[in-house]
């Protein structure tokens, strides 16, 4: 539920937006996809992290984000302080974006903003803010959705693995998604399967509170796994038809195996940290592998990329990378500037839709649900 003073201060932010860039600009008429240079301006909202990116073509030539640290304090997001936070941090993070690019506002070509999913709050402040700027500029508007984006930031220039070619299988790990999708094209998409409760992200973050760990703590159970054991403790995988996922059932299993030997140990945790934290990341990456191998067994396809702010964790890009050596897979794993939530990504889908002319309008609204497959 978005309060009265959230909608007031998202239209403020609107209106600023406006005040603060709108010019006299000539009527848009659409360039050509041979003219030079393209330049989109992406802005990306749709959790806790606000973000605005500048493409050339493929080319990243800035990419700034402004992190909420008011949440730590919460152990989660909470979604009415994350609004207020992107309506402080957007102006300022556009702003630098074009600075770091050297690039005049008047020289941007289109603005691809997030739609969803994400928290309506969050998205609320940069749909806003993205229409009344391209109101402001008179140029074409483009909505992105932000789990594609994970998956199309392998087209970005300068990736390490290089860049897929289609088909290829997608898996999208997140805090709020687990997808695998079959890529047949830039936007022709199908998914596979996906969680049926809870994301792996989530998975990774209420495992490190039960232990204690502050938020976010997926990359803290990442950082002490690499000390422990693996084998230390056995926690069970969720039996789950065809290729969708679990991870209530896992999280409820570490509680109360935390529990029990706490009862027995009050410095359980303590003194086996390292040693739980291996094994339950063994036991996350155990799932994922598990339906990624028998996605490849289905389809045939042996291309693989990860997208997503848990494609970040060294040891899921290790057992990908395992993989491609002893199962004959190419792995596409994204650069770490680009798995977690960042406005780089919505601008190479703003620059594959400008290159179609699939633009949208100012009655555009935000969704925080969007499936992957919708238009």
């Amino acid at each position: 539920m978005i309060t009265r003073t959230v909608l007031t201060s998202i239209f403020l932010s609107f209106l600023i937006g406006s005040i603060c860039f709108t010019f006299a600009h000539p009527t848009f008429i659409p360039n050509s996809v041979e003219k030079e240079p393209i330049y989109i301006l992406a802005i990306e909202s749709s959790c806790d992290d606000t973000s605005a990116a500048i493409l050339n073509h493929k080319n990243v030539l800035s990419n700034i984000t402004a992190s909420q640290k008011i949440h730590e304090e919460y152990g989660g997001v909470v979604p009415e302080l994350a609004s207020r936070a992107h309506q402080q941090n957007i102006v300022p993070v556009v702003h630098q974006a074009l600075n770091k690019a050297n690039i005049d506002k008047k020289l941007i070509s289109a603005i691809a903003f997030t739609r969803g999913p994400g928290l309506m709050g969050s998205l609320l402040v940069g749909t806003s803010f993205a229409k009344s700027l391209a109101l402001g500029l008179d140029v074409p508007l483009i909505e992105v959705n932000h789990m594609q984006a994970h998956i199309l930031a392998h087209f970005i220039e300068g990736q390490e693995d290089g860049i897929p070619e289609f088909p290829f299988l997608a898996m999208t790990i997140s805090g709020g998604h687990t997808q695998i999708v079959l890529v047949k094209d830039y936007f022709d998409m199908e998914i596979l399967g996906e969680t049926l409760d809870d994301a792996v992200g989530e998975a990774f973050d209420k495992s490190a509170k039960i232990l204690g760990l502050p938020y976010p703590g997926g990359p803290l159970v990442d950082k002490y796994a690499k000390e422990g054991n693996a084998d230390a403790f056995q926690f069970p995988k969720p039996k789950v038809e065809g290729l969708n996922f679990s991870f209530s059932g896992l999280k409820t299993s570490i509680l109360y195996f935390i529990q029990k030997e706490t009862a027995k140990n009050p410095n359980f945790i303590e003194e086996n940290l390292v040693d739980i934290c291996a094994s339950i990341q063994k036991t996350i990456i155990g799932i994922l592998m598990d339906k990624l191998k028998k996605a490849v067994k289905q389809t045939g396809i042996k291309s693989i990329a990860i997208g997503g702010g848990v494609s970040a964790n060294s040891g899921i890009r290790t057992a990908l990378r395992t993989a491609e050596k002893n199962r004959d897979w190419k792995t596409y794993i994204p650069k770490f500037e680009y798995c977690t939530d960042n406005a780089a990504m919505i601008g190479i889908v703003g620059y594959l839709k400008f290159n179609e002319m699939d633009f949208t309008n100012q009655s555009v609204s935000a969704k925080a649900r969007y499936k992957i497959t919708q238009n």
